[in-house]
């Protein structure tokens, strides 16, 4: 296998330290933040320097290279981009503090995704409509290697997939801006130019991701070794089960448990280097 390091904070000395802990070969720079060694197995010890020095390590079987993979779905809302767009919907109300609140709660899996959807959309009653294109225009920003992770999986002819518990206003106007290939996710009630406080039809939740990733897998053939789900909250968890690989993005510390993978320092790009 291979040990995957990879941080702004990973310097010459750490990489030394590393080499030894894990007494693997020599250390193969994959990018300017990333390095890989070759090593016989996983040590506890590496990962326990690694993360006390704010540095990302994975050790990844041999034979997980982006060459393996044909689909990777991802979560939206501080995963692909920055914000959690809901929060952000509030602050046109006035309401961040507390739709940010039980925001909070749901990804650390303390509240049901779909009841905590429902309460915070309730909040959103009589808020016009142009403010949806207000956050997206003025606060949604991809997150850092967000394009190069998408670029890349393109040239491996790797599918790519957004699955949101957020709103199809934000996930239609990205798929096209990012050339995705599949997005999913919930539509917000307008009546009159203004949101209801409702969402339409089914609430996409945690099993609603993971459906949507079985039903896309199966229509590309692949197997579920051959998929990898990125995200960062409670509600992504199921999706990641179902997936092959499960990569946890500056995740909540019950993702990052469950994950076969963790990014916590790095871009979205950082996953190129676990299967380069």
């Amino acid at each position: 296998m291979r040990l995957v390091i990879q941080g702004p904070a990973l310097n010459q000395q750490h990489l030394q330290h590393i080499a030894s802990l894990s007494r693997g070969g020599n250390a193969i720079q994959l990018d300017e933040q990333a390095y890989y060694l070759p090593v016989a197995a996983r040590i506890d010890a590496v990962a326990a320097y690694c993360e006390s020095h704010l540095i990302d390590c994975a050790f990844v079987p041999d034979e997980q290279t982006l060459n393996s993979f044909g689909l990777v779905v991802m979560d939206m809302d501080s995963t692909l981009i920055s914000i959690e767009c809901i929060d952000e919907i509030a602050d046109m109300q006035g309401l961040k503090p507390q739709v940010a609140a039980i925001t909070e709660s749901a990804m650390r899996g303390e509240i049901e995704f779909a009841e905590s959807l429902r309460r915070r959309v309730a909040l959103l009653e009589g808020l016009e409509e142009s403010a949806l294109q207000r956050v997206y225009d003025e606060r949604l920003r991809l997150n850092p290697g967000a394009e190069k992770l998408i670029a890349t999986l393109k040239n491996f002819n790797i599918k790519t997939m957004l699955v949101s518990g957020g709103f199809t206003f934000f996930t239609e106007r990205l798929k096209p801006r990012v050339s995705l290939d599949f997005a999913h996710a919930n539509t917000l009630e307008v009546t009159n130019g203004k949101l209801t406080g409702r969402v339409l039809g089914d609430i996409l939740d945690a099993q609603a991701k993971a459906d949507f990733l079985i039903s896309a897998r199966d229509l590309l053939g692949l197997r579920p070794e051959q998929v990898i789900a990125i995200g960062d909250g409670a509600n992504d968890l199921r999706m990641m089960s179902v997936a092959g690989v499960g990569v946890a993005y500056h995740a909540k510390p019950v993702v990052r448990a469950q994950a076969t993978y963790s990014i916590s320092y790095v871009g979205l790009d950082g996953v190129i280097n676990l299967f380069s």
